[in-house]
């Protein structure tokens, strides 16, 4: 009997990762031999930093001493002591839960799952990191968009915050620094948002994953800091300060007023206990990392930094883009005057050139406007040979 072909799940359908799909193209065009400069994905390993070795020392330790079983399901206690205390030295207080995940990834999935029912929304920065869209779209709920504003450095549109609440709104999320603008959100912008939490019972979902990697001595506030009574969930993890992306070690810090959350952390609980345990020796890492030597953070932000101006300089002295200054992490969006859609540009900048970037809408942009991402983490003549391939692409490109 020949089988029917199989339906997928129509929860998939408007699921997309604009990061890697640009990689389709791209590993077609490296086939045929084209040299290939890759700014599309936020791995700093694949460039010129590495993991700490003391780090990766505690883990080989950590396999010989045979911590290979199951972990606690909320990750062990030297882990989450470390990551209490390292909360607690950024201000934040009222803390009522720590767990330890699969990447910061999970415990975005985790919490929003516990969290979501069919049909309710989450407010979710636009441009922002397309996990959230996705993981929104497979739980039958929808993710709402809010503006940051260009014309303010990236700074969340509050305004537009507060009129797309309703209610079926459910969370609002902040990215900060932001991934793709790098922009720091203001300590005033930061509490707006809490008054807005706070006013329409909802929780705050603050992605910190890129928290120490602030530039020019920018200042982060972590947002629970601010208040001990709006229920916040404080995401972070190894991967982006630690320089260990493939570790895939990350962690939730659930803080705000003790009766509001007893529910809603017992749902929390219930899946982190049903998927049993992150990796259980690459959890002794994150003790090491948080109260170990943080001198690579000095050299990291140092490089950033000047692959930041290089960015800046180079993009904006192409006629056709202009790109805001990021203050943190490692990507910039700058903003395209041209005919036809930012996708179409990726894709033909990939073909022609072998520069991969990725086009904005794959991570939202204010409608009628069109952007790219790239990542600033390659040597300064990777990313010099890029710009200069970009700015002779766009010579021949037809302008808006």
């Amino acid at each position: 009997m020949k089988m029917k072909k199989i339906t997928p799940a129509r929860r998939t359908e408007n699921i997309t990762y604009a990061v890697r799909d640009v990689i389709v193209l791209a590993d077609q065009v490296a086939r045929q031999g084209k040299e290939m400069t890759y700014l599309n994905i936020g791995d700093p390993n694949i460039f010129d930093f590495e993991t700490s070795p003391e780090i990766i020392e505690v883990v080989y330790r950590a396999m010989k001493d045979n911590h290979n079983g199951y972990a606690p399901s909320s990750g062990i206690e030297e882990a989450r002591q470390a990551i209490t205390r390292s909360s607690l030295s950024k201000g934040i207080s009222g803390i009522r839960d720590v767990f330890v995940t699969t990447g910061a990834s999970e415990a975005i999935d985790i919490c929003l799952t516990a969290l979501l029912n069919q049909g309710e929304n989450v407010l979710i920065p636009s441009p922002g990191y397309p996990l959230y869209n996705a993981i929104v779209y497979k739980l039958n709920g929808e993710p709402r968009p809010y503006c940051l504003d260009e014309e303010n450095g990236w700074q969340p549109d509050i305004n537009d915050i507060a009129a797309r609440i309703d209610e079926k709104t459910r969370a609002i999320v902040i990215i900060n620094p932001n991934n793709p603008t790098g922009c720091i959100y203001r300590e005033d912008t930061l509490r707006r948002i809490i008054d807005l939490a706070l006013e329409h019972n909802l929780v705050i979902f603050s992605d910190e994953i890129y928290d120490n990697l602030t530039l020019e001595g920018e200042e982060h506030i972590a947002t629970a800091s601010l208040s001990e009574e709006a229920p916040v969930i404080t995401l972070n993890g190894l991967s982006k300060n630690y320089l260990a992306p493939g570790f895939r070690i990350g962690w939730g810090i659930v803080s705000g007023r003790p009766a509001a959350l007893l529910d809603y952390l017992e749902a929390i609980n219930k899946l982190l206990r049903a998927r049993l345990s992150a990796n259980h020796p690459i959890q002794w890492a994150i003790k090491a990392a948080l109260e170990g030597e943080q001198d690579h953070l000095v050299e990291v932000r140092e490089k950033l930094t000047r692959r930041r101006d290089i960015t800046v300089e180079m993009l904006n002295a192409i006629p056709g883009i202009t790109c805001v200054k990021p203050e943190g992490a490692f990507y910039a969006f700058p903003r395209l005057e041209i005919a036809g859609s930012d996708e179409r540009f990726a894709q033909e900048l990939i073909r022609e050139t072998g520069v991969v970037v990725v086009p904005g809408s794959g991570f939202g942009q204010k409608p009628g406007t069109k952007h790219f991402r790239v990542v600033y983490l390659a040597p300064e003549e990777v990313l010099e040979r890029a710009y200069r391939a970009i700015a002779g692409f766009i010579k021949k490109y037809k302008r808006a």
